[in-house]
Formats: structure tokens, C-alpha cells, sequence
């Protein structure tokens, strides 16, 4: 059984987990579209850019976020007037493991809207359909396995997201500790060996399960079917 805290940490990271995907999919489906779909300058850079929280040291995605969205910073100091606050803060856990999950997010609806059958869309279009009604009746639903895979990836990325996380926002008790956090803590804590065990088989089990769940849709994508095929 979990003690009051590790519970706290748990339901903290379900719950900024949960907020990050909920929020990054409408932007991930237009980037994920864009991407997919059109042509325009800047986009090898774009894509670049786009990668980046996947390829630089978290610490330092998280010092990114403390110097745009510090209450001092380029952004946050625009924000805190309005009462917005995202640094030590549950809200800047969730923005620090939107950032780190959106990448796996947005390539896997990529992935999956580059394998919808584009004369099927045409169809649709020949038909009447607009741009809006094409998408929804036609290219969401042929790639929704894809989108579905990508929101377990980046749910799991954002549920074990520690480095940016505690950067950006820090260790709060009920606030900011996420199971991450909790897990570093205790293996810098004398005699913490005993819920060590307990939330590394909580954080193992949910990422097992995140995985098994997301090659299952992935593979019955098609995307994936068209590139067996």
C-alpha cells in the first residue's frame, strides 16, 4: 500500500499527465496535419525545432521554461498581472511535461495521417466535403489509431517526466512533487529504500502498460497496415 504522500505524488502525476495530453492535442493534430499535408519554407526547421525536447538534456528544457515562464521571465512577467502563474507551480508541471511529450505526440499523428489513402480525401472533396468535414469524416477517423498510440507515448513521457519538471517548477508537497520527483528523492534519502520499491513497480507497471497499449494501436493503424502491405 501507498502512504498519504506517495499517493499525493502519484495522483499529481496522473493528473499533470492527463492536463498535458488534453491540452497538446488540438495543436499536435493541426502541426501533425501541417506537416503531413503541406509545403512551406522554414518547415526542415520547424521540424527541427520541433525535436528539440527530445534531444537536449531535460535540466535544460526546464531552465528554457524558468526564463520564458519565471515570474520574471520574457513571458511570465506578462503573466503574473494577470494572475497566471506557471513556475513552482502545478500548471508549470503540466507545461514542462506538455513540452517533453509533444514531440512523440505530433510524430505519431503525423505518422498516421501520412498513411490515410489521400484518394479517399479526394473523394470526400469531389463530393462536396470541405477542408474541415474532409478531416473530420475522413482523415481523423482513418488515422485515429495513430493519434490514440501517440496520446499513450506521450501520456507515458509526460507521467515519468522528472528533469524539466523539477527545474521548472520544483519539489512542492502536494503541489509539484510528481512520482518522478518522489522516486529521486527517496534514493537520496536515508532508509527510503522501502517506498523506493513500491513507486519504481507503480511507475514500471504504468509504463509497461503505456507501451504494450500504444504497439497494439500502432499496429493496427493504417499507417501501419499500408506499410506491412
Amino acid at each position: 500500500m501507498l502512504t498519504a504522500a506517495e499517493a499525493t505524488a502519484l495522483a499529481i502525476s496522473l493528473k499533470v499527465a492527463l492536463l498535458s495530453i488534453l491540452v497538446a492535442l488540438p495543436f499536435a493534430l493541426a502541426l501533425g496535419l501541417a506537416l503531413s499535408r503541406l509545403r512551406f519554407p522554414g518547415k526542415s526547421v520547424l521540424e527541427a525545432l520541433l525535436n528539440l525536447p527530445l534531444v537536449l538534456p531535460p535540466v535544460v528544457t526546464g531552465y528554457a521554461l524558468l526564463q520564458l515562464f519565471g515570474r520574471h521571465g520574457t513571458i511570465g512577467a506578462w503573466l503574473a498581472p494577470l494572475g497566471l502563474q506557471f513556475a513552482f507551480h502545478w500548471s508549470g508541471a503540466v507545461l514542462a511535461a506538455l513540452v517533453m511529450s509533444f514531440p512523440l505526440l505530433v510524430i505519431s499523428v503525423r505518422a498516421g495521417f501520412d498513411g490515410v489513402d489521400r484518394r479517399l480525401e479526394a473523394a470526400a472533396e469531389s463530393l462536396g466535403a470541405g477542408a474541415w468535414r474532409r478531416f473530420a469524416s475522413v482523415t481523423l477517423p482513418l488515422s485515429l489509431r495513430s493519434v490514440l498510440a501517440g496520446c499513450v507515448l506521450a501520456f507515458a513521457r509526460a507521467f515519468g517526466e522528472f528533469g524539466a519538471t523539477i527545474s521548472f517548477v520544483g519539489s512542492i508537497p502536494g503541489e509539484t512533487r510528481t512520482l518522478s520527483i518522489a522516486i529521486w528523492e527517496l534514493l537520496n534519502q536515508p532508509g527510503g529504500e522501502a517506498g523506493l520499491g513500491r513507486l519504481v513497480w507503480v511507475a514500471l507497471l504504468v509504463g509497461i502498460a503505456a507501451s504494450l497499449l500504444a504497439a497494439l494501436l500502432a499496429r493496427r493503424s493504417p499507417g501501419a497496415e499500408a506499410a506491412h502491405d
